[in-house]
């Protein structure tokens, strides 16, 4: 908006400028020219009354003839000094016009330059503003990538768990329904019992009403023993999962161990900058977005979490080299974060750099486990040089 006001405004002085100029040697023009028509009519006036005088001279005595040419000569002669002099005022007015013209060129070109300046300002002014819309639009859309990420993590997360409870009610009701099952037929087999007994005696009766009692009991102890063989089946299914999850954490351990081997067994180099995976844990997003930004600037890879929990998903899924996080986060907090960091064997010697801006966290950040803890505001060379640190220590099979 600023770029379309300035280029027209620029052109409407630079036009007023050029009316003026030409207003002016306009009116010079037309004052020179009404000085010499003046000036000619002042020395017609003059030849006219020197014809006249002269023919009146010439009807006198002629003993005046001699002073009357002398002084025809006289006027000749100042006539001549008059046009020299209207002459070099000529050339003096022509001279200031020169000079005028060329100091009004002068201030003409100044105020162009001023102009050309203007717009190369105003242009900066809008490429700046549009460098910021452009990073404000980049930040907003790793927020909604962030965002979006999470949302999906925590539906799969929920669609796992409604799977699991479906799974645990249908075991549920398939051992009701068979305690269900059997109890019904137990209880028609000793209708059909009954029936055929009651055609006995009353001490018959009584032993029925017996039986029927033992039968009741025996139901009750059935779906007891019913709900109890479900329980077991239920714990014994929960400690299979349990079994199943230690047995995968110690296959991947032994096969990290193995690749580790291997690495050291092979040729290696040092990690490069491009390859380095650096985890940003801050609840605050203009901090995740400032810290991504710099070391992005560097060329390292960058992941984003805004919370402890966050984390921990993204260091589950990737390894990361380097985790920066912050101590004050809702949930899971930095300290809690670190001890679960060094409590995995994958990622207990994984470097973590804190940042507070508290000066009482040392204590807390060395029994948690933190590498370096940065007070706020840090320096971003001291944040690059420990990155740096932890990078020279990884090497990779060349």
């Amino acid at each position: 908006m600023n770029e379309l006001l300035t280029w027209p405004l620029a052109v409407v002085a630079v036009a007023v400028v050029l009316f003026l100029l030409w207003l002016g040697r306009r009116r010079q023009q037309k004052a020179r020219a009404d000085a010499r028509r003046r000036e000619a009519e002042s020395m017609m006036q003059a030849q006219v009354e020197h014809a006249a005088r002269a023919q009146q001279v010439s009807t006198e005595m002629s003993a005046r003839q001699e002073a009357d040419a002398q002084a025809l000569r006289e006027v000749e002669a100042a006539v001549v000094g008059r046009l020299a002099q209207q002459r070099a005022e000529e050339e003096a007015l022509e001279a200031e016009r020169v000079r005028v013209e060329r100091e009004e060129a002068a201030r003409l070109e100044a105020q162009a330059q001023a102009a050309r300046e203007a717009a190369a300002a105003a242009e900066a002014q809008r490429l700046a503003e549009e460098r910021a819309e452009a990073e404000r639009l980049e930040a907003e859309r790793i927020a909604r990538e962030e965002a979006e990420a999470r949302a999906a993590r925590e539906a799969a997360e929920a669609a796992e768990a409604r799977r699991q409870a479906e799974a645990r009610e249908e075991a549920e009701r398939l051992a009701r329904e068979q305690a269900e099952r059997e109890a019904a037929a137990e209880a028609e087999r000793l209708a059909q019992e009954a029936a055929a007994r009651e055609a006995e005696a009353r001490e018959a009766q009584a032993r029925a009403e017996e039986q029927a009692r033992r039968q009741a009991a025996a139901q009750a102890e059935a779906e007891r023993l019913a709900r109890e063989q479900a329980e077991r089946e239920a714990a014994e299914a929960a400690e299979r999962l349990a079994a199943e999850q230690r047995r995968i954490a110690a296959e991947r351990a032994a096969a990290e161990a193995a690749a580790t081997a291997a690495a050291a067994a092979q040729t290696t180099r040092e990690l490069r900058a491009d390859e380095t995976l650096v985890l940003v844990a801050d609840d605050s997003k203009i901090v995740r977005v400032k810290i991504s930004r710099l070391l992005m600037g560097q060329t390292y890879r960058v992941a984003l979490a805004e919370s402890g929990e966050q984390a921990l998903e993204l260091l589950a899924a990737e390894r990361p080299h380097v985790l920066i996080t912050d101590v004050e986060m809702p949930g899971i907090d930095g300290f809690e974060l670190t001890r679960q960091v060094r409590a995995a064997a994958a990622t207990a010697d994984l470097p973590v750099l804190m940042i507070t801006s508290s000066d009482d966290k040392q204590e807390q950040a060395r029994a948690a486990g933190v590498t370096q803890l940065l007070g706020k505001p840090y320096s971003e060379e001291v944040l690059i040089a420990a990155i740096e640190r932890a990078r020279l220590a990884v090497r990779v099979p060349a």
